[in-house]
């Protein structure tokens, strides 16, 4: 059981903490690989943090929209355990760390047998599309979204078609990355038709309250402890968990371990969902990245609060 008094000290203080870090945007810049993401609000930064009990604490620009981008590949992940298995999974794609961008192709071309490194980089994510079960691409994404908004309880989730456009538009690394997969024979069917699935659900638009929802679900081992639902297999959760610490923050997951020790996952427009297991799911926006595709502001917040009650796993 976490301590009431703790809960009642993040009220107070997290309106300071934030303001605190916001200054650190000045260090990052936006996504603007994306065209559509270059809009958004260098120095916003907002968090919702969310207990068992449904209380909850937020502070700063929380209440606006954004894309979850690779914040969704923890929960396509998720999905295509429960529709084939973590045997049929992890046939296409591995279980390890790469220390590369993103979404580098290097190690598909030099690492034998050929398939992503993991499911959170770009390459893995996209071969996890193409595992959710459907007749098409259009049902596939009808079925992860209704599952997104299950996980969220938020009926109103849905997509960002200015950003799936853009993304469409601009996916030329993406989409060189599928066909290349294609060729060491880890996609089958069209190319073309995974991608629409993968830029789908990275423009699947959210906000701070939904992620910790989400994440909420996952501190909780796949139960949501607010209305009681059991929405996802155990098992499947340890494994997005364990992926979220060691691959959770691109090429910065290990730094991140050691100076935040949670379990999370970044977007290139800024999210980051985290979670504190058993006690809490969090949500955040900045949208000012730093080199390794992170948010500056969102990271340094999570880190202050960290060491302030000790959350660190290790």
């Amino acid at each position: 059981m976490e301590a009431q008094p703790e809960f009642q000290r993040i009220r107070e203080s997290l309106p300071h903490w934030l303001e605190t870090s916001r200054l650190t945007t000045s260090e990052g810049a936006v996504a603007t690989y994306i065209p559509e993401l270059a809009k958004i609000q260098a120095d916003a930064l907002g968090i919702h943090l969310m207990n068992g009990q449904g209380e909850f604490s937020s502070a700063g620009d929380c209440g606006f929209p954004f894309t979850m981008q690779s914040v969704s590949k923890v929960f396509t992940l998720i999905l295509a355990l429960m529709d084939r298995g973590e045997e049929e999974v992890f046939a296409k794609v591995g279980k390890e760390p790469t220390g590369d961008d993103f979404n580098s192709m290097l190690k598909l071309e030099l690492v034998e047998p050929g398939i992503p490194f993991n499911p959170l980089i770009n390459a893995g994510a996209i071969t996890v599309s193409s595992l959710i079960r459907g007749r098409s691409s259009q049902e596939q994404s009808a079925r992860i979204l209704t599952f997104f908004r299950e996980l969220a309880n938020n009926e109103s989730l849905d997509y960002d078609e200015k950003v799936f456009e853009s993304e469409l538009d601009s996916g030329h690394l993406n989409r060189s990355l599928g066909y290349f997969l294609k060729h060491n024979g880890v996609l089958e069917g069209s190319v073309e038709e995974v991608l629409h699935v993968y830029f789908r659900h990275c423009s699947i638009r959210a906000t701070c309250a939904d992620l910790a929802r989400m994440g909420l679900v996952l501190a909780y081992d796949g139960t949501d402890p607010i209305t009681g639902r059991n929405l996802i297999p155990r098992r499947f959760v340890q494994i997005a968990k364990t992926f979220m610490t060691t691959c959770g923050m691109y090429n910065a997951s290990g730094e991140f371990a050691i100076s935040v020790g949670l379990p999370a996952k970044s977007g290139v427009s800024g999210g980051i969902l985290a979670l504190v297991p058993g006690r809490y799911g969090i949500g955040i926006i900045g949208p000012a990245l730093n080199e390794k595709g992170n948010s500056v502001a969102g990271v340094h917040l999570l880190q202050r609060m960290s060491r302030q009650f000790d959350w660190s796993l290790f």
